[in-house]
């Protein structure tokens, strides 16, 4: 009975993903930077349009999802800060790993199949909240500076930003799209999560580790003290149904591949990073059937 009702949850996200790491071990060319820029400028803003669009989620309710998420991301970087000063690591190299989850190529997927495309409209809160933190926190503690100035205008030029707008707009206004609009971005948002999953795996299947145990023990914190914090988080906000699941689940995934980017844009030990992407990804699909367990 439990695989009956994990399977259909975890077995499109596990097979998508290996599909990415086959097609990367045979040599096969994959544009990860074209497809990256085309699911972020237009598939990922075209699902939260659609999926707001069509949802009957109150917008309460995402507002309360992304609450939880600014409020977890805070409470982890605050704990992780205190576990790497006493550890006398660098900020800079691990604490992006540590508070910035995969939200989107994991956890979106995960979301929809395990709660529809309520959960996916509540996971796209919680996913606009990680990508605003990595867009400004994220960046700024990894380059070492503070051009806030630049940093705004970085962030306001995300398209994902701008479609939540919309989106809020479109909810707020109780209005439906036009046929035409509702086709095109139906059409356009349904190839987000498969290509995000597919884009996964490739960057796992080409990523070089060759240093384990540190990243073992800080995928642990990130999954571990991520969905500590989060069911903490989801306690003191009194959530409770797809809002509280979402929450634990989008709060205990994996480390974001953006991180080793990062990390190796501005040469903060891409090769820890990237043992930490990995490791921390291999962790969650052995966690999240307990988690889906847990919460099913």
């Amino acid at each position: 009975m439990l695989l009956i009702t994990l399977l259909p949850v975890l077995a499109p996200v596990f097979i998508a993903t290996a599909i990415g790491v086959v097609w990367a071990k045979s040599g096969a060319e994959y544009p990860s930077d074209f497809i990256g820029k085309l699911v972020m400028n237009i598939g990922t803003p075209c699902l939260i349009v659609a999926s707001l669009a069509h949802t009957d989620v109150e917008l309460a309710s995402i507002s309360r999802v992304a609450l939880a998420a600014a409020l977890t991301i805070l409470l982890t970087g605050i704990a992780g800060a205190f576990i790497l000063r006493l550890s006398g690591q660098p900020l800079a190299t691990y604490l992006p790993p540590l508070i910035l989850p995969n939200n989107g190529n994991m956890g979106l997927p995960v979301c929809l199949f395990a709660f529809g495309d309520q959960g996916l409209a509540l996971a796209l809160g919680y996913f606009l909240v990680m990508m605003l933190s990595t867009f400004t926190f994220g960046i700024t503690l990894v380059a070492g500076s503070g051009n806030w100035r630049r940093t705004a205008a970085q962030v306001g030029r995300q398209p994902v930003l701008w479609a939540m707008v919309v989106g809020v707009i479109i909810l707020l206004a109780d209005v439906a799209l036009p046929k035409w609009i509702g086709n095109t971005v139906d059409l356009l948002g349904g190839f987000a999560i498969p290509l995000m999953m597919i884009t996964l795996g490739v960057s796992l299947g080409r990523l070089k580790v060759k240093r384990w145990q540190r990243s073992i023990v800080y995928s642990v914190l990130r999954i571990g003290g991520g969905l500590l914090v989060g069911w903490l988080v989801s306690m003191a906000l009194g959530l409770s149904g797809t809002e509280r699941g979402v929450v634990l689940l989008q709060s205990a995934m994996p480390v974001a591949v953006f991180t080793y980017l990062l990390a190796l844009r501005y040469e903060r030990d891409p090769q820890e990073v990237a043992a930490m992407v990995v490791a921390s990804t291999v962790m969650a699909f052995g966690v999240l059937p307990v988690i889906l367990w847990w919460l099913l």
